[in-house]
């Protein structure tokens, strides 16, 4: 008897787990969507659907930000993608250009939309004026080198190769021409969506948007033509991270837009070479993220991480109207080296959902308004050695807003006790030079300003180039009663070279 007792006790354990079990299975807890989303996709071994049906389709590709329409069939068909090679010089930043290698004369390249089960002819062109062959890697193939190994395009030519598309999801593309890094680094890469069988749901808006890292040789916003510094790309030292390919490229009137109401797609992806992103939209939570480009999603996400290489999308819903930053939240990387965009919702205010007034300045100042043409004005007026006071003053006060109003306040008041003003300033007043100085090199220790006293750090800035520290010094002293004057880019050169004793070293 006390054996069977034995036996019967974790038979009868077993039993009442498995009870409850079977009844939590039978009650209809989970939703569709939930089962749908949970469901095994069997992968590439249930992802050939047979031969193409119909005619070939020729492929619509977008330039970033957009999207090529979604597929709309409910078999696969032989899918044409012609893709160009094109090797271009375009804006890194205002005032500053950069040697780019490009995937359809964009960077990130053309956006490609297919539906699983496609059977895809990619004819690859390498443009006759380019200086490097070319070739593709696309991780949404399956075969050597995802095409690399087929691709291989020297300048003039044209490839061609064929793939069945297997696998669902959201999938990079980037060249694989040794040396890898450098092709990458230069901008060579995209994004191929490899819809599911029965598609996607339908939303109001989609959006395509790629982080990338560069490296120049120059600093950040160094006016010029920069060259591709190698030793800071080994280095994984950036000089910029930026979203679709340059500073600005989504912000200001090239911002995207949506209206409150509408549910938006993002198709993210990371071109790399060398960081992962921290991506995250400030004001928003992503109601799914099909997290790195695959057909799971996970719901309520503040930010998510997009590996080197890789990709998501991300759904969310507008409530309430504004201007939504978008960032990598390896924060210093979206404010001092460009990896923010904007998106702007238009519509009614719903203050039961947010009462408070959004305030762009506190973030990225300039960056909400049109784009900073006064920047690039006085850029090319400093090249040709034309630039006037006026130039510099309207420069300066775009590089103003966007970098010291935070602290400063955009009427220069400052803030009582904290940061002492810059308008009407006896301190600026007594020495008009000692205001590049303070910005270039910053300022610690006890100061008085206007008969208060301030004990508080002033940053460097010495990211900022001195044509930039230039015009942000003229626009102050023109401004807010202020003695006037002119600083020239000469002059901050010089100041750079000597670190006065009371400079900070940072917060």
């Amino acid at each position: 008897m006390k054996r069977t007792t034995v036996y019967l006790i974790p038979l009868l354990a077993a039993l009442a787990l498995a009870l409850p079990a079977c009844d939590r299975s039978s009650t209809p807890t989970a939703t569709p969507a939930a089962d749908a989303t949970a469901q095994e996709t069997g992968g590439s071994r249930k992802g050939d659907f047979g031969p193409p049906q119909g005619e070939p389709i020729k492929a619509v590709l977008t330039s970033p930000p957009h999207v090529p329409p979604a597929t709309g069939r409910s078999h696969p068909a032989k899918v044409i993608v012609e893709l160009d090679v094109i090797e271009k010089v375009m804006p890194i930043s205002e005032g500053v250009d950069y040697t780019f290698w490009t995937f359809g004369g964009t960077v990130p390249g053309s956006f490609i939309r297919v539906r699983q089960g496609d059977t895809v002819e990619f004819h690859l062109r390498n443009m006759p004026d380019s200086k490097m062959p070319h070739n593709i890697d696309l991780h949404g193939v399956t075969g050597p080198g995802g095409g690399a190994a087929s691709s291989f395009t020297a300048p003039g030519r044209r490839t061609q190769f064929t793939f069945k598309a297997l696998n669902a999801g959201l999938y990079v593309y980037h060249c694989a021409t040794a040396p890898v890094g450098m092709h990458i680094a230069n901008g060579m890469y995209g994004m191929i969506l490899v819809e599911p069988p029965e598609g996607l749901p339908a939303v109001d808006k989609e959006y395509y948007v790629m982080q990338g890292d560069f490296y120049t040789t120059g600093k950040y916003r160094e006016k010029g033509l920069q060259p591709f510094d190698m030793e800071k790309a080994i280095d994984e030292h950036p000089t910029y991270v930026l979203f679709n390919g340059s500073e600005g490229s989504t912000t200001g009137d090239k911002s995207l837009t949506a209206k409150v109401g509408e549910t938006v797609r993002m198709y993210v992806g990371n071109g790399g070479p060398n960081l992962v992103s921290s991506f995250h939209v400030i004001g928003e939570i992503f109601d799914k993220v099909w997290y790195e480009g695959g057909t799971k999603y996970q719901e309520n996400v503040q930010t998510t991480l997009i590996p080197a290489g890789g990709a998501a999308m991300m759904e969310f819903h507008l409530e309430v109207p504004g201007s939504y930053v978008l960032v990598d939240h390896s924060i210093f990387r979206a404010f001092n080296k460009g990896a923010l965009a904007i998106l702007k919702a238009d519509g009614p205010e719903n203050k039961e959902i947010y009462s408070g007034l959004e305030v762009d300045e506190m973030y990225i100042g300039d960056r909400a308004a049109p784009n900073l043409a006064a920047v690039a004005v006085a850029a090319a007026a400093q090249k040709t050695g034309e630039l006037t006071v006026e130039e510099q003053i309207q420069a300066g006060k775009e590089l103003f807003m966007g970098t010291c109003s935070t602290c400063h306040q955009a009427n220069g008041q400052g803030m009582a006790g904290v940061f002492p003003p810059i308008a009407d300033s006896d301190y600026i007043k007594a020495d008009p030079k000692s205001l590049p100085r303070v910005i270039l090199h910053g300022l610690e220790g006890p100061v008085t300003v206007n008969g208060t006293d301030y004990n508080s750090i002033m940053p460097p800035m010495n990211q900022l180039t001195d044509d930039e520290i230039a015009n942000i010094s003229t626009y102050v002293l023109n401004s807010w009663n202020n003695p006037g004057g002119k600083v020239t880019k000469a002059e901050v050169a010089e100041m750079r070279k000597t670190k006065p004793a009371n400079a900070s070293a940072g917060h």
